[in-house]
């Protein structure tokens, strides 16, 4: 994208937090959520440090999202004060470009009953790389896929903004960093203090439910998560990543992100990042 105009951030503790965060996640790891879509838990069993074979998994499950680009994916991201945003699109690990559509909702009003009415606040087309976002207006009667449309938008039609601390841009800069061209290494994600949380099924498949490293001097068992790291994973037998959430400090309910597999039929579009 074209350089990003600068933007207010939260207070510098925050802001510090979501550095901190990115570099996890840069090193390979996830935190425990509520479950999206059809979810089921089958054992109870206490949480534990990861064996060899599970951190070889865990490790395994970046370099997979970046051989199966375009990936599908789905982020939901609550703001707070009720509103919540939703992006549907592809990221492609290999040029770390993505393009979507995004939904906001949330009270609009009064429903002329007991309270507030739960509707459509906003809705577009959104691209993002590593260094931001843009935001365009989706082309009214256009029912195609995201990544359609954003081919037909010029770039001098999508307002570009750098990154900030909320919850939205926190997940879009996780997303765009999760895929990486090497696996990470087993052994450091299980000396950082990954653990294996449970085991779930979503959408009838298995997953292993995993906490990644946890942040640089955070002391295990302190602290209201027991110095366990912000993320967690769900991984396939096969170092398949289906999920990864995060908890953001105030919110109760964290940022998820949902990946479908491969999208063999995106092709990304060259105009928002166009430079003339």
């Amino acid at each position: 994208m074209a350089r990003k105009r600068k933007t207010d951030g939260r207070t510098p503790r925050r802001a510090l937090w979501l550095r901190t965060l990115i570099a996890i996640t840069a090193c390979g790891v996830a935190v425990g959520g509520l479950a999206a879509y059809r979810t089921f838990s089958d054992d109870t069993a206490t949480e534990r440090p990861v064996t060899t074979e599970e951190a070889s998994r865990l490790a395994l499950s970046r370099l997979n999202l970046y051989q199966a680009s375009p990936v599908a994916v789905t982020l939901t991201a609550t703001e707070g004060g009720g509103v919540v945003v939703r992006v549907k699109g592809v990221v492609d690990y290999r040029t770390h470009r993505a393009v979507g559509s995004y939904q906001v909702t949330g009270a609009s009003g009064s429903s002329g009953t007991s309270g507030p009415a739960t509707g459509q606040l906003d809705h577009g087309l959104i691209v993002w790389d590593t260094g931001g976002l843009g935001l365009a207006p989706a082309p009214k009667g256009d029912n195609s896929p995201a990544w359609q449309q954003a081919e037909h938008i010029p770039r001098s039609g999508w307002s570009a903004r750098s990154y900030t601390t909320d919850p939205l841009d926190a997940g879009l800069q996780l997303l765009i960093g999760l895929g990486a061209d090497r696996p990470d290494n087993p052994l450091l994600l299980a000396q950082s203090g990954a653990r294996w949380l449970g085991r779930d099924h979503v959408d009838g498949r298995s997953y292993d439910r995993f906490a990644g490293p946890r942040a640089q001097g955070a002391t295990p068992g302190a602290g209201p998560d027991g110095g366990r790291s912000p993320l967690t994973y769900w991984v396939d037998g096969d170092g398949g990543l289906r999920r990864v959430t995060m908890r953001m400090p105030g919110l109760g309910t964290p940022t998820t992100l949902e990946f479908s597999g491969r999208d063999g039929r995106a092709k990304l579009p060259e105009a928002p990042w166009a430079t003339s």
